[in-house]
């Protein structure tokens, strides 16, 4: 009962507070003033959604204390005035959006700050009406658990991946589990976590974007919902010991794809995969087209990082209905080595944050760009106009060879010594000479081999 009265007087609370700083109609000016409500911090507000994130972001605290929860120890229900947001269970105007932050008034700067962390990777794939609801919550979740990392959100559910103290990373899965609009779809298991923590990202980035994970296909094409068959870790690495062990003998009517881009499985991948030469995701629809009679009456186990990426890459390789069977990881190598630190994936895992790879097992499958020395840890190309990720030993940086080809080294050397204001063109020949799609000659006798 006491629950029940405290998130009606927080309701009560965020409605006075928003409807006090409403603009008469009579005081609303014509021309760039027509059509104002509302106003705060010297921001004019049209639509009701604006006023409601603004509110939920900046004046949290406020909305808490008109409430009359501030007065009460923690336990009891109640929060120290000026502690983060309390409108908890309030929907804004959309049932299935909650804008609920946890309560960390009983927790030190230090706890949620502390540089000894994990980071977290996460989709799910759900019906958002408002994305717009959704991000600003989620940005304010961040700011409130001094969370980094990349939140993509979209009409067809989240995607993110977060760093920081592990008190901050346990309360926003905790906080995420309880949102509703999430019920029953994403659970514990869906977090996939890596030593790490908020020092990995360079900032928090928050936003909307028509995709959760950039395929270049309109999610109303091709679905989530028409997914291939996940398989456990367990399951998939029993599939990949028996492709393994019948491409041995040239019996196997498997094809085990990687699908990511060519950098990430240069550093690690499966053992007997087929990992495309692409530089995007957005390429693999084109290189499926290009490559149509290789899946034909195939079974395929497809793989990436934590599975966002095959949710719709088996979608569009179901749909163009070719292939005999096809299945996905679930959770990707993430979840895979957690359970199978020494199993068929060799190498290190790419990740996209500052860490650019994490290890489960000591084998080196990459090489130095320049030397030819067994090496596998990625830095940014030198060059200033190049945003390539070069693998260069400590012996060829020595040397000077930092850059991602012979091109950019040469373009280095320009740079220092260029006329103010003018500019290079970024003509990599690691980009130039790498076909957009490459189309596989890939015998049958080959992928027997696991080759």
């Amino acid at each position: 009962a006491g629950r029940k009265q405290r998130a009606v007087a927080r309701r009560k609370a965020f409605s006075l507070f928003v409807k006090a700083k409403e603009v008469p109609a009579a005081s609303r000016c014509p021309g760039g003033g027509e059509g104002v409500r509302w106003r705060c911090c010297r921001q004019a507000f049209e639509e009701l959604p604006g006023i409601h994130r603004h509110v939920a972001l900046h004046h949290s605290g406020d909305v808490g204390r008109q409430a009359g929860l501030g007065a009460g120890p923690a336990e009891a229900g109640g929060s120290p005035a000026g502690s983060a947001a309390r409108p908890s269970g309030h929907s804004c105007g959309n049932p299935e959006i909650s804008w609920a932050l946890p309560d960390t008034s009983h927790l030190s700067h230090d706890d949620l700050t502390s540089q000894v962390g994990e980071v977290l990777l996460y989709y799910c794939y759900c019906e958002v009406k408002d994305p717009e609801k959704l991000c600003a919550w989620q940005k304010a979740l961040c700011q409130h658990l001094h969370l980094t990392g990349k939140v993509r959100v979209a009409s067809e559910g989240i995607n993110g991946t977060v760093g920081g103290s592990k008190v901050a990373t346990s309360l926003y899965i905790k906080v995420m589990l309880s949102q509703p609009l999430f019920k029953n779809i994403l659970c514990q298991e869906d977090f996939k976590s890596s030593a790490g923590g908020a020092h990995c990202f360079p900032d928090l980035r928050v936003g909307v974007f028509k995709e959760i994970v950039p395929m270049g296909i309109d999610p109303k094409i091709v679905s989530y919902k028409e997914t291939g068959i996940h398989l456990s870790p367990q399951e998939f690495h029993r599939e990949v010991e028996q492709y393994l062990s019948q491409a041995s003998q040239g019996q196997s009517d498997t094809i085990l794809l990687d699908c990511r881009n060519f950098y990430e499985s240069k550093i690690g991948h499966f053992q007997g995969c087929l990992a495309p030469d692409i530089r995007k995701f957005s390429y693999f629809p084109s290189y499926v087209d290009e490559n149509l009679e290789l899946f034909k009456d195939k079974r395929v186990l497809m793989y990436c990082t934590g599975g966002i990426r095959c949710e719709r890459g088996s979608a569009y390789l179901r749909s163009k209905a070719v292939c005999r069977e096809v299945y996905q990881l679930k959770g990707g190598i993430h979840k895979y080595l957690e359970e199978f630190p020494d199993g068929f994936y060799r190498g290190k895992l790419f990740v996209f944050d500052d860490r650019y790879a994490i290890c489960s097992n000591e084998d080196i499958i990459s090489a130095c760009r320049y030397c030819g020395v067994l090496w596998d840890q990625y830095k940014l190309c030198s060059s200033q106009h190049c945003r390539q990720l070069v693998l260069t030993c400590p012996s060829c940086c020595n040397k000077g060879l930092t850059a991602c080809c012979l091109v950019c080294q040469e373009k280095e050397l320009k740079v220092t010594s260029r006329a103010p204001g003018q500019t290079l063109k970024e003509e990599c020949e690691c980009t130039r000479r790498r076909p957009r799609v490459p189309i596989e000659n890939v015998s049958p006798r080959m992928l027997d081999t696991g080759k």
